[in-house]
């Protein structure tokens, strides 16, 4: 089986079927191996029908019992053999099901990392989700069709060939019956395909917007949305169990016609050899191997139907996988070197010049137009910006990650201790922990849980409230120490007065190094060094707070209608607790 730490190997992304025939040459040994097995082991058991028609003619006459003894241990050590191939069989065939399992998902999940920022604007979570739920263990076991799948087409081979020293007309129903099979069944499993396509683009479209509940539950509750929300996710629901509907139904009638037809195809060579008995043109020994040959290859017949099954469900998983490999990452073409020290960004987008060693507040009356440029200052979009002369997207996106870091306000959270999820590059000291910690104004998030940092934080931190999950991203940036911090919005659900702590602790924190923060709280901007006032995407004003506060009335009405907010939730506070 593929190791953990092991190069999964470059994926053929060319279809679902290259994907899967991927897959297998990946452990030639091991699928050669399991074909190898389940071919022995099937075609040994067609030989005990053989050997007990030998038996049975040679043996069962005075005076042969010797005949009849060789015979009877024969079968038996053919049988013993049999059981230990059959004990490797499913041993190999399990490890290549897992090899194919968890080679997929390394491979799935190396890309996603590669993706990197251009994931969410390429794919949804839901798609991921589902991919990595169902999908995976379904191309997996597709490849169940290189053990018995090989092992069931060489016995149909063999037991046609033994039949024909038997009798050339049931050799020849035996030989023709698949391909009649394969047209009854055919049309059923391609229809079966689309089916599953489409249920499948349906489940992940329903898994992201689970996701989006379970994270925005408590907004959409706070604003009387959660009714609207649940009769949209209930339309959705039940349009997909309508599709799931579907799919079982195919899915019923292929498993079905799977085991009756084999069957019934069995049961005329049955009839067919029987007649022949009764005309003398086989032996009694003959017929019953014609029986064990008939008993043999139900098992395989019917195999080779559900093989087509699971090679359509394998293939539309595979084609979803393929489909999310082919994703590119942002294009990286940069090989200009970087400033060799702090230096200015500049936007020409925007007109936004961030100053090297400054604490810079970008204000706009649109936290998505101040959010835009901060993108482009960290390369998260396409960018004209220049950063010491030099364009930030001729610099290799290493160096640019390795120096920029933009901390967003909605950024992801694992789930762990507290000490993983702030140290997100592995272990730190201890004392750089809190340091950031405190610069965050968590302590109290800290004293608050029962373990303090070693305590578990559950994913995007829903143990946590929208508050304290601010300022445990804003710990994890800190701790990072990155040349240039660029922080969208990093104390908005913050109550007024842990926002000063925060905006006084951060400018200590990061005094001497280049950070940018985007905010409308005058808390905040007033202790900026320079305040960029953004009208319409574009530099309206810039300079110290209060300089904007008295010439630039546009800024002051911004800052203004933050005022006005904050003084209006003090005084719901202040009510309540009157009441």
């Amino acid at each position: 089986m593929i190791d953990a730490y092991e190069d999964p190997g470059v994926p053929d992304t060319r279809g679902g079927w290259r994907y899967l025939w991927w897959l297998v040459w990946r452990q030639p040994v091991r699928s050669l191996a399991g074909a190898l097995f389940a071919s022995v082991w099937m075609v040994l058991m067609a030989a005990q029908p053989y050997m007990t028609a030998r038996a049975v003619d040679d043996g069962l006459v005075p005076g042969r019992l010797d005949v009849l003894a060789a015979w009877t241990v024969a079968m038996f050590l053919v049988g013993a053999v049999n059981a230990w191939l059959s004990i490797m069989r499913h041993r190999t065939m399990t490890r290549v099901r897992m090899d194919a399992n968890f080679r997929t998902v390394k491979v799935v999940v190396g890309h996603v990392v590669r993706l990197g920022a251009a994931l969410p604007r390429r794919t949804g979570a839901g798609e991921v989700v589902t991919i990595g739920v169902g999908d995976v263990q379904t191309v997996a076991q597709a490849l169940t069709v290189v053990g018995p799948g090989v092992g069931s087409v060489v016995v149909y081979a063999v037991v046609a060939g033994l039949l024909l020293t038997v009798s050339a007309p049931l050799a020849a129903v035996v030989l023709l019956g698949l391909p009649v099979l394969a047209l009854v069944t055919g049309p059923l499993t391609l229809r079966l395909q689309g089916a599953e396509s489409e249920y499948r683009e349906r489940q992940g479209v329903l898994t992201a917007r689970i996701g989006d509940l379970a994270g925005g539950l408590r907004v959409l509750n706070g604003l009387g949305g959660k009714g609207l929300f649940a009769d949209g996710f209930r339309t959705d629901s039940q349009a997909l169990r309508a599709q799931g509907y579907r799919v079982g139904a195919v899915a019923s009638w292929v498993q079905a016609l799977g085991v009756g037809l084999p069957t019934l195809f069995l049961a005329v060579v049955t009839w067919l050899a029987a007649r022949l008995a009764a005309q003398g043109s086989v032996t009694v020994g003959q017929l019953v191997s014609v029986y064990g040959y008939v008993a043999v290859l139900i098992g395989p017949v019917a195999f080779l139907v559900q093989m087509a099954y699971d090679l359509n469900r394998g293939v539309v998983a595979a084609r979803r996988v393929v489909r999310l490999l082919r994703l590119e990452p942002e294009p990286d073409e940069g090989t200009r070197p970087a400033p060799e020290g702090p230096a200015e960004l500049y936007d020409p987008a925007s007109g936004v010049r961030i100053a090297p060693g400054r604490l810079t507040a970008l204000a706009a009356a649109r936290p998505a137009e101040a959010a835009a440029v901060v993108d482009r200052l960290g390369r998260f979009t396409p960018t004209d910006v220049t950063w010491g002369g030099v364009r930030l997207d001729a610099v290799p996106l290493a160096d640019v990650r390795a120096r920029v870091l933009v901390a967003d306000n909605e950024a992801d959270l694992f789930a762990g201790p507290l000490r993983e999820v702030v140290a997100a590059e592995g272990a730190v000291e201890e004392g750089a922990l809190h340091r950031a910690l405190y610069a965050a104004a968590a302590e109290d998030v800290v004293r608050g849980l029962p373990d303090g940092v070693d305590s578990s934080v559950a994913g995007q931190g829903r143990s946590l409230s929208g508050g304290q999950r601010q300022r445990v991203r804003l710990a994890r940036a800190l701790l990072a120490d990155p040349e240039v911090l660029l922080a969208v919005e990093p104390t908005s659900a913050l109550d007024a007065h842990t926002e000063a702590t925060v905006a006084e602790r951060l400018r200590a924190a990061r005094e001497g190094r280049t950070t940018v923060v985007t905010s409308t709280s005058p808390l905040v901007l007033d202790r900026a060094d320079t305040v960029v006032f953004l009208a319409g995407g574009k530099v309206a004003a810039s300079g110290p707070h209060r300089r904007l506060l008295a010439e630039e009335p546009g800024y002051r009405a911004l800052v203004a209608r933050d005022v006005e907010a904050e003084n209006a939730e003090d005084a719901e506070d202040a009510e309540g607790v009157v009441r």
